[in-house]
């Protein structure tokens, strides 16, 4: 039978460490009880010493969720233990994590000390610490780079001392999975105490190897995992929370099981980023745009054959409606008929392979194909009365933003004028009053592809119809044109079955 691997999500401490990704405390309690509903054991809520806003993160997380551990960091260091003992008291289960730095560089370079001096700092730390709370965590800062009788002679002391959890951080991102691996067994095999207390991995990503150490240091023991949502935090960012856990689903040979809802994970993951502002690669494991996006016409066959033949992972397990063929070059007749038949084209025999020579050469010249594309390619297959087009856009400030759209909507041209919060809003609303498509705007992010005043905007839209996806994406130096574009660009996505009811 599988031990559990206690999850402990850092995203709201070592995440929120990233310039640019500071969130207020209710945005804070938001994330919180998203990571309640997804599963996790412990929220490390926040630094409690190192500001006000800190301090009254942990504690209003403490009073909004009620099933996770709430843990609070601290240094060594008395002031700071009292802090975080004081910001847990509303948590129902209050765990404050002290520690200190254990490698040579930390000792020597960074506190100027002597590993005698760090040892007896690391046992006061956790008893004062015991004084205030039973579950305290140790960790041994720069544990990857130390050396492993002394890392085996404090955690076997901090363990003496009372410690329930002690953290073995790989800080730096510098070992390879073999050597976290050996470091974990090295202390499994040589603290005599060890079985007092849970191993925690803290793997950083700075060699692009966090997921793999932590899942090399749950393979010789480790029992608490310490991860992000997308992996961000310090640098390069920390072990990402939904690349250990589909490792650990997909490898049942792993002993051990987590209490994670899957299905939510995505969902999180966009919550994450909408609210940090920090956009997830497209090729990021598990929750990136690409990461269920098949381009290749092998694989496209491949996947709408049987999709194991090239998924690993079923997209639903995580949140992800359906894998998406995308249309370009490379593609294969297999998926341009999976594409017109959503459309509510049917061919077959030579009419397909017409076309699909068709779609080649304009493929050749083009980075992506639309639906605009397939309908100049079939036009005389199809009606084409229900493909929007995008015409004159305006808008304008006078102490209320109005916006003014004319779209063309197969053979009729329509126009409309509305308000909104900004110049975006006022004119994706007024294309809203035109077509009605019942759609939930789930996803919209703005990227620069150029430098300068005059950068050129890419734009990246996700939209929801029923319980299906469809994106839409267009560039443009108007951030506002560029918007509406995208979004007309995704609602030309939506199947002639599923389509939007004109005004």
């Amino acid at each position: 039978m599988s031990e559990k691997l206690w999850i402990f999500d850092t995203t709201l401490r070592d995440g929120e460490q990233v310039p640019g990704c500071q969130l207020n405390s209710q945005e804070k309690i938001v994330v919180a009880k998203a990571l309640e509903e997804l599963g996790v054991d412990i929220i490390e809520a926040g630094f409690p010493i190192s500001s006000p806003g800190d301090f009254n993160s942990v504690v209003e997380i403490s009073k909004a969720v009620s099933n996770p551990i709430i843990c609070a960091l601290s240094r060594a260091v008395e002031k700071d233990i009292e802090v975080a003992a004081d910001a847990l008291k509303y948590a129902k289960k209050g765990r404050i994590h002290t520690g200190i730095g254990v490698s040579p560089y930390h000792i020597q370079f960074k506190l100027r000390s002597t590993p005698e001096n760090i040892i007896e700092r690391g046992i006061r730390a956790v008893k004062y610490a015991k004084s205030f709370v039973e579950d305290v965590e140790f960790y041994a800062e720069d544990a990857g780079r130390a050396e492993l009788p002394f890392l085996a002679k404090i955690i076997e002391a901090v363990i003496k001392a009372g410690a329930t959890v002690v953290n073995i951080p790989d800080t730096t991102g510098y070992c390879l999975p073999e050597q976290y691996g050996a470091i974990i067994r090295y202390l499994k095999e040589n603290v005599s105490n060890i079985d007092k207390a849970i191993i925690a991995t803290h793997c950083h990503n700075d060699l692009g190897m966090a997921t793999a150490n932590t899942i090399a240091g749950v393979q010789n023991g480790a029992r608490q995992a310490e991860l992000t949502i997308n992996g961000i935090g310090e640098r390069a960012g920390n072990t990402s929370l939904e690349e250990v856990v589909m490792a650990i689903k997909c490898h049942h040979a792993i002993p051990v099981h987590t209490n994670i809802k899957t299905e939510l994970i995505y969902g999180t993951s966009r919550l994450i980023s909408k609210l940090m502002n920090m956009p997830v690669q497209p090729n990021k494991a598990i929750v990136g745009r690409n990461a269920f996006a098949h381009s290749s016409g092998i694989h496209q066959d491949g996947v709408l054959k049987h999709r194991e033949n090239y998924e690993i992972i079923d997209p639903k397990e995580v949140g992800v409606h359906e894998s998406t063929i995308v249309l370009t070059a490379r593609s294969g007749r297999a998926a341009l008929k999976h594409h017109l038949d959503a459309l509510g084209v049917e061919l077959e025999g030579e009419p397909l392979r017409e076309v699909y020579e068709e779609f080649l050469i304009l493929a050749d010249s083009k980075r992506d194909i639309g639906t605009k594309d397939l309908l100049s390619l079939v036009g005389k297959f199809m009606d084409g009365s229900s493909f929007i087009e995008l015409g004159k856009v305006s808008y304008q400030s006078n102490g209320e933003i109005k916006a003014r759209v004319e779209l063309k909507v197969g053979e009729k041209n329509f126009e409309a004028d509305s308000t909104g919060n900004g110049p975006v809003d006022a004119v994706l609303k007024a294309i809203e009053s035109i077509v009605k498509p019942q759609i939930e705007l789930e996803e919209f992010l703005i990227q620069a592809i150029t430098h300068g005043s005059d950068d050129v905007a890419k734009v990246h839209m996700r939209i929801i119809q029923g319980d299906r996806p469809y994106y839409g994406f267009a560039s443009n130096t108007d951030i506002v044109l560029a918007s509406a574009q995208a979004f007309v660009d995704a609602l030309n996505k939506i199947p002639v079955k599923d389509k939007v009811i004109v005004a």
